[in-house]
């Protein structure tokens, strides 16, 4: 994503545009999956892990964010829905148990749960655990 497609997904969300904000999501949106805290203290490096994490926090809050438990941890990736209302992003998330990695699924959509009466839900994840093609040798085109 280019900075200003970064910046109007922010302000989709309802999210003043800063520069921190601007690094943590534009590192979100660079990986084609899931980052932990760590992972991206990294990747950024000028911002310290606490920033990141308002950053991150702010960002769940306004629906721009998923996190997902895997077996390392929490783990965040950009929301790709058109506002912060809907959140048509959905998807079924991977996480390799040999090389440790979470990978977003976004062509498999979390299906659909009756709830009794009653229920609102919030956020629903969907993990899946295994070995990934790449450490099991099975390359797809």
């Amino acid at each position: 994503m280019s900075g200003s497609e970064i910046e109007e997904l922010l302000e989709r969300h309802g999210i003043k545009v800063t520069a921190n904000r601007l690094l943590v999501a534009g590192a979100l949106s660079d990986e084609d999956r899931p980052l932990s805290l760590m992972e991206l203290e990294g990747k950024i490096g000028s911002i310290d892990k606490s920033g990141i994490f308002r950053c991150l926090a702010l960002f769940k809050e306004n629906h721009l964010v998923h996190s997902i438990e895997d077996a390392e941890g929490t783990r965040y990736e950009l929301c790709r829905s058109h506002d912060a209302d809907h959140d048509e992003d959905t998807h079924v998330h991977f996480y390799c148990e040999k090389c440790h990695r979470t990978f977003c699924l976004d062509d498999i959509h979390i299906p659909p749960v009756a709830l009794p009466k009653g229920y609102d839900v919030r956020t629903a994840n969907y993990l899946l655990k295994g070995i990934c093609p790449e450490c099991s040798g099975h390359r797809f085109a």
